[in-house]
C-alpha cells in the first residue's frame, strides 16, 4: 500500500515566521549600487541571515543575497555585481535558479529625472518615479553619419503588485502612497541615526535643487586656459577636469538656472515651518522610464528623448530585468540627467525610493490580509 503524504499548511505557522526554504520567498529586491542597497537595508524590520546565510544558493548562482522581512513580507535582496542591463538580466536569471518561488521583483535605487514632463508636471530632486513602461532608448543601428533607434517598449508584466501602480496614477492613490512612504522615510532616517550615518539621509534642501537650461554646458567658465574656452557649440569638447568638477568649481552661472513653480512654493513652505531639514516626503510620479547602458548627462538629449517617448526618467538596469520577471521600478531622482549631474542628492533619493517600496509592500500585505480573511 502506498504511503500517504502529509502536507504542512503554512497558515499554521506564526505570522512573522522565518521561511523554511528558499522556495517560500515570492518577492525580490534588486539594487545596482551599494548606496541603494544600504538604503533598502535600513527599511528591513528583521534579517534572517544575521548568523550566516541559512538558505544557500543553487549550483551556478553567483549572486550574494540578503534575506529578511519588511512588514509582513519576506524578501530577498541582491546587489548587482555591475551596472547595466546585461548584468541585471544575468543576475535575475541566477536568482530564479535559487529562489524558484519568486513572483515579482522591485528594482530600487536612483535615477536621472526629466524636469518637465509632457503633461507639464515638474519633477524635482528627491521625487520618486514608479515605472509603467520601459523604453530601451539606446537600441538601434549605428551608421557612419547617424544612429537610428529601433523603437522598442516593454509593457509592465502582470504581477501581484501591479494593481497598486494603477492606483498610484490617481491623485488619491498617490496621496495615500506618499503619506505611507513619509512614515517609512522617517523610520529609515531614525534607523540611520542609530547607526551613526543619519546625516547621509537628511533632505539636502530646496536651495541645492538647481536646474540649468538644457543647452548651458558644464565647463570652465571663468577665464579658462583649457579647451573649455573653445566650447561654444553643443558638440564642442570640454576638458577632463570639467567632467568631474562641481558647478562651484567651474563657475556655472546662476543666471542660467530655470525658475520653477514647485521650487518657489517649497522654499516658501520651508521658510514658514519649523522643519529646516525638509523632512517631508517628496512627490511620487508614475510613467514611462528610459533604460539603457549609457549614463545620460546631456540636457538637450534628455529633453529630445523625453519629447519623443514621453519618458519621465533615465536609468540603466530595467531593460534587462523586465523580460525575466514581473518587475516594478521604484527610483528616487538624484539628478536631472544633464552635464551638471552630481552626487549630493544620491543618498536621500535612494532613501525616498526605499520608503516608497516599503509603502507598496505594506499596501500589498493589507490586500492579502483582506483576501485571506
Amino acid at each position: 500500500m502506498p504511503k500517504t503524504r502529509i502536507r504542512t499548511y503554512r497558515t499554521e505557522l506564526p505570522r512573522h515566521h522565518q521561511p523554511l526554504s528558499r522556495e517560500e520567498f515570492t518577492t525580490a529586491i534588486i539594487c545596482a549600487l551599494p548606496l541603494e542597497y544600504d538604503a533598502v537595508c535600513l527599511v528591513f524590520d528583521e534579517f534572517w541571515d544575521e548568523d550566516g546565510d541559512p538558505y544557500g544558493t543553487a549550483p551556478g548562482d553567483i549572486n550574494t543575497y540578503t534575506t529578511g522581512r519588511i512588514g509582513d513580507q519576506n524578501v530577498v535582496l541582491t546587489l548587482l555585481q555591475r551596472m547595466g542591463k546585461a548584468s541585471a538580466a544575468s543576475a535575475v536569471v541566477s536568482m530564479r535558479l535559487s529562489y524558484t518561488g519568486l513572483r515579482q521583483a522591485f528594482l530600487v535605487g536612483i535615477c536621472g529625472g526629466v524636469p518637465n514632463t509632457q503633461d507639464r508636471t515638474e519633477i524635482m530632486l528627491g521625487d520618486v518615479v514608479i515605472s509603467k513602461m520601459i523604453v530601451q532608448y539606446d537600441f538601434g543601428k549605428k551608421y557612419p553619419d547617424r544612429f537610428v533607434r529601433k523603437y522598442t517598449t516593454t509593457e509592465a508584466q502582470r504581477s501581484d503588485i501591479q494593481g497598486f501602480v494603477v492606483m498610484a496614477e490617481t491623485m488619491r492613490g498617490r496621496n495615500k502612497l506618499r503619506q505611507q512612504a513619509s512614515k517609512f522615510l522617517s523610520r529609515l532616517q531614525d534607523n540611520a541615526t542609530e547607526q551613526e550615518c543619519g546625516a547621509k539621509y537628511v533632505y539636502p534642501g530646496i536651495a541645492k535643487d538647481e536646474l540649468f537650461e538644457p543647452s548651458y554646458r558644464h565647463k570652465h567658465h571663468e577665464s579658462p586656459s583649457c579647451i573649455c574656452k573653445e566650447c561654444n557649440e553643443l558638440t564642442s569638447p570640454v576638458c577632463d577636469e570639467a567632467l568631474t568638477a562641481s558647478c562651484n568649481e567651474l563657475g556655472c552661472n546662476s543666471r542660467f538656472l530655470v525658475q520653477r513653480a514647485r521650487s518657489i512654493n517649497n522654499k516658501s513652505r520651508e521658510q514658514n515651518t519649523n522643519m529646516p531639514n525638509g523632512m517631508r516626503m517628496p512627490a511620487i510620479h508614475v510613467g514611462s522610464v528610459a533604460s539603457g547602458d549609457t549614463v545620460m548627462k546631456s540636457g538637450v538629449d534628455r529633453d529630445t528623448i523625453a519629447r519623443k517617448d514621453g519618458v519621465i526618467a533615465f536609468e540603466m538596469e530595467a531593460a534587462g530585468i523586465w523580460e525575466e520577471i514581473p518587475c516594478l521600478l521604484v527610483k528616487g531622482v538624484s539628478d536631472y540627467a544633464d552635464s551638471h549631474k552630481h552626487s549630493e542628492w544620491q543618498h536621500f533619493a535612494a532613501a525616498t525610493a526605499a520608503a516608497t517600496m516599503s509603502a507598496l509592500l505594506m499596501s500589498y500585505s493589507e490586500k492579502e490580509k483582506t483576501r485571506l480573511g
